[in-house]
């Protein structure tokens, strides 16, 4: 039945599969294929060389400590902007936490922001970031060895290297590059920093949180290293009991903004990452585990967390030792750098489609109850700070269906019918289109599916 249907919409002139982008499909294939493992590995050596980066650690030192790291990840973000004509903001943000369970003492938790700002719309902003921090078996142990080589310089060193491939080019959106800290303490890097965007009055589309893409040996045996996770929450923290009321009859459980983004960075691995397969997962984080992406879901801000396939539990939050010929501890010898370069990939070919794209759209709604065609309308984008639109797309899929299915493109319009498409069978959504193909995001219709304005 779907197979004839499909058939039926491609002699109707709708695509089936989704739209492949025009004139900047050159710049994602090369984006998707220039992370360099050599870039990774050196910068993941670097972190490891400072001992432990402890968020209690030292602060003081130029050689051992978070206070060294971060020091050094600025200066590699301040390198990186000179290497481009000062195209990044770079800066520190931080927040004195103390009284919590795993911060009991006055500490300065230190973030470390790059911002390469858009040229349209720069208050539009997509994020990558990577923490700082890393721990051993004791939480509290602060003076311990504590490589972190995987648990999370991997992400920081992802984040580098992503703003060194996009430093290359100029984009509508900007992009932050963010080397978080606390994470293991009680997130409280991501916490600060979403703060304050949403104090700032950030518009967020998109919060990519690295932690752990260096690993291709499971604990479970398994060694693979052409697959990875993406993590992505259902229906959002600050859901208000009417919005539930309403999904309940309308559905949206499965479209959150951050399910949407997770579709869209699944279709840009299937498209422009050599042998990687990406898996969607339908989870907040890893069963009761947590990670940065979630300070910004609790704001409402779209967010997931991208990580490997295949956990070695042995390599995480461990002492440094050998017991019964089982090795355990965090270090560089467990990273595949082949693997890390692919999935930070992954990451700056997704940061570079959003930010070319236009933003998705917004206050999309949808009407069609017992009706034999389905109605699609939504607001539209500023031309300032869009000039690159094209129009829009619609997108719908069988209920079922993990993926958007079929699509069609209707113009610059705000209102557009899918003739005899029964409401009651499918998903819908709207996507936004550049004049070179560049897609955003699927927007699913209501408060369920809203990236914000």
């Amino acid at each position: 039945m779907k197979t004839s249907l499909a058939l039926s919409l491609i002699m109707l002139g709708i695509s089936y599969t989704s739209t492949v982008f025009a004139e900047g499909e050159d710049a994602l294939y090369s984006i998707g294929s220039s992370a360099s493992p050599s870039n990774i590995e050196n910068d993941i050596q670097t972190l490891v060389n400072f001992g432990t980066r402890h968020t209690l650690s030292e602060t003081e030192s130029d050689t051992q400590g978070i206070g060294a790291a971060r020091r050094w990840i600025k200066s590699e973000f301040d390198k990186i902007s000179a290497a481009c004509g000062g195209c990044l903001e770079v800066y520190y943000q931080s927040k004195i936490i103390e009284g919590e369970p795993r911060i009991p003492n006055a500490t300065e938790v230190v973030n470390v922001i790059a911002i390469q700002r858009g040229q349209t719309d720069p208050e539009r902003y997509v994020i990558m970031s990577g923490d700082i921090d890393s721990r051993v078996s004791d939480v509290m142990d602060f003076t311990s060895e504590s490589p972190g080589a995987n648990d999370n310089a991997t992400g920081v060193a992802g984040a580098l290297e992503a703003a060194r491939l996009l430093s290359q080019y100029k984009f509508n959106g900007s992009i932050v590059y963010a080397a978080l800290s606390g994470e293991e303490q009680g997130l409280f890097g991501g916490k600060i920093m979403a703060a304050q965007a949403k104090e700032d009055g950030w518009r967020i589309k998109a919060v990519l949180n690295n932690d752990m893409i260096g690993n291709i040996e499971g604990i479970n045996g398994v060694i693979n290293n052409t697959t990875a996770r993406i993590f992505a929450e259902g229906t959002r923290m600050g859901e208000t009991e009417r919005e539930a009321t309403l999904r309940r009859f309308t559905g949206g459980e499965v479209d959150s903004p951050s399910r949407n983004l997770a579709r869209y960075i699944d279709k840009i691995a299937d498209q422009y990452i050599e042998n990687l397969d990406t898996m969607v997962i339908y989870r907040l984080d890893r069963f009761r585990r947590g990670g940065h992406h979630r300070p910004f879901n609790d704001l409402g801000y779209p967010g997931v967390r991208i990580m490997e396939t295949n956990e070695n539990y042995n390599r995480q939050h461990q002492d440094l030792r050998t017991e019964n010929g089982i090795k355990y501890g965090d270090t560089i010898d467990g990273v595949n750098f082949d693997y890390a370069a692919k999935l930070t990939a992954l990451n700056a070919t997704t940061l570079a489609a959003m930010s070319w794209a236009p933003a998705p759209p917004s206050d999309v709604e949808i009407e069609g109850a017992v009706k034999p065609s389905t109605t699609l309308k939504w607001k539209a984008l500023n031309p300032q700070q869009n000039p690159q639109l094209a129009g829009y797309k619609i997108y719908w899929r069988f209920t079922d269906a993990p993926q958007w299915e079929f699509s069609k493109f209707v113009g610059n319009v705000t209102e557009a019918t899918l003739e005899n498409v029964v409401i009651d069978n499918y998903f819908f959504g709207v996507a936004s289109v550049s004049k070179d193909g560049m897609e955003s995001p699927v927007v699913f219709p209501g408060a369920a599916g809203s990236f914000g304005n």
